[in-house]
């Protein structure tokens, strides 16, 4: 566990719902039989089976961008390859702030433009 942040505990899959959720319009349905999370429609957030790790949208240019800066925290998948997601896990995240931050911003991705003035639930620390 890492000394700094909000993080008293180590990240799970749990803590993926509950920003998620938070966040304005957003279901959670499943799919592939695990957890994913949807606005207007739109899936923003995956969580695999093993509920280590997660996926979120991402542009391919920055993609390749976050897993050369931090290859131990993103990597995509060889079946996910082409598509605009990447994957994060919850063990090197530095906190509840760093994953709340990748959340919201694959939410701001797919949200619907009348969603951009709504209050986003604050940061959890």
């Amino acid at each position: 566990m890492r000394a700094t942040g909000v993080l008293s505990r180590m990240l799970d899959a749990d803590d993926v719902r509950r920003i998620a959720l938070s966040l304005p319009e957003t279901v959670e349905l499943e799919m592939w039989n695990h957890p994913t999370f949807h606005v207007d429609g739109r899936m923003f957030i995956t969580v695999p089976d093993d509920q280590t790790s997660f996926a979120v949208r991402c542009p391919k240019e920055e993609r390749r961008e976050l897993i050369a800066a931090e290859p131990e925290k993103f990597w995509v998948p060889p079946h996910e390859a082409s598509s605009a997601w990447v994957r994060a896990r919850l063990a090197a995240l530095e906190d509840l702030n760093e994953l709340y931050d990748i959340l919201v911003d694959s939410w701001q991705q797919v949200a619907p433009d009348r969603l951009a003035n709504e209050p986003l639930p604050p940061r959890p620390g």
